[in-house]
């Protein structure tokens, strides 16, 4: 391989088929797959490159990647002349994929627990990540909420996740993850990977899902109402989003117009959104969300920074 006319240093001999390699290798050096991590390995190759030609890239693009673990897919994508940052929180992994990739001038890697180092790092255009299910939707949410948007990524999140994050409205799985990715991101389903896929093998099945960017009214980022709108809001789902529209008022730490005044800006709200007020929360679309959300802007103050908008799967 070559960059920029230089040859760069050969890919790690690690064959990262082999449960049997893998697990000399870490054993070898003191290591192990960590299950507060979510550490899986996807030691099928073919399902490794499927998520890599799902994802598009060329030689040049810039490429983050969210736990690299080993780096099977980290040597996917620099054999690809992607431009790799890799997140990754193991201390015992980055300094083997120091070892592996640090002399590789199209790689960067990032130590550290993602949710709180992604702020600082340089944007990039796409981004792989194998997430593990305790940080998934707290990742997507952050990112979108922080306005770091890509042109396209495909994560592999467990399949429960997967069917929330491409879930329409008025179906089972759709949630306000569902409203969060589809205000930013068409969400497609990918194949469902089985446990037998990963070393070591997880008791529950994957899937990948692939998210492209979309042109929009929302472009530039969310009004700030949106996220604690929708986490107020299907926290009963079920419920007439009238009741739960006047509820969300009635929180607000700037209301001071009642009960009656909450009801009755509810009523106004929803009528300007073109939204039926017996009409179910669980059955409207991120767009409905959007105008309730800026039409709150319009009548009341900002939420105070106390505010935990944190979306949950």
């Amino acid at each position: 391989m070559e960059y920029g006319g230089t040859a760069l240093p050969p890919l790690p001999p690690l064959n990262y088929d082999s449960p049997l390699a893998l697990r000399k290798f870490l054993a070898e050096r003191g290591l192990g797959a960590q299950k507060k991590y979510g550490q899986n390995f996807l030691i099928n190759r073919d399902m490794r490159n499927r998520l890599l030609d799902a994802l598009e890239i060329g030689e040049g693009d810039r490429v983050w990647e969210i736990g690299p673990g080993l780096g099977a897919m980290t040597a996917g994508l620099l054999e690809r002349g992607a431009l790799v940052t890799a997140f990754e929180i193991d201390r015992g992994f980055i300094a083997l994929l120091e070892d592996f990739f640090g002399a590789n001038p199209g790689f960067t890697l990032v130590a550290g627990n993602v949710l709180r180092t992604w702020p600082q790092a340089a944007a990039g255009e796409y981004l792989l990540g194998n997430l593990p299910y305790n940080i998934a939707a707290l990742l997507l949410g952050d990112l979108i909420e922080g306005k770091r948007f890509f042109k396209r990524m495909v994560v592999t999140v467990q399949k429960e996740v997967a069917r929330r994050i491409c879930a329409p409205p008025g179906s089972r799985d759709y949630s306000s993850l569902s409203a969060l990715c589809a205000s930013a991101y068409r969400a497609y389903p990918l194949r469902s990977i089985p446990g037998s896929c990963f070393y070591p093998e997880p008791r529950v099945d994957s899937q990948g899902v692939r998210l492209d960017r979309l042109a929009g009214p929302v472009s530039g980022g969310l009004p700030g109402y949106f996220v604690p709108l929708i986490r107020r809001l299907f926290a009963s789902r079920r419920k007439m989003v009238k009741n739960n529209l006047r509820d969300f008022i009635l929180s607000l730490p700037a209301w001071n117009g009642g009960e009656q005044g909450a009801q009755e800006l509810s009523a106004g709200l929803l009528e300007k959104a073109g939204i039926p007020p017996e009409e179910r929360v669980e059955r409207l679309a991120w767009e409905h969300f959007i105008a309730l959300a800026r039409l709150l802007a319009e009548i009341t103050p900002p939420l105070g920074e106390e505010e935990d908008t944190h979306v949950h799967p």
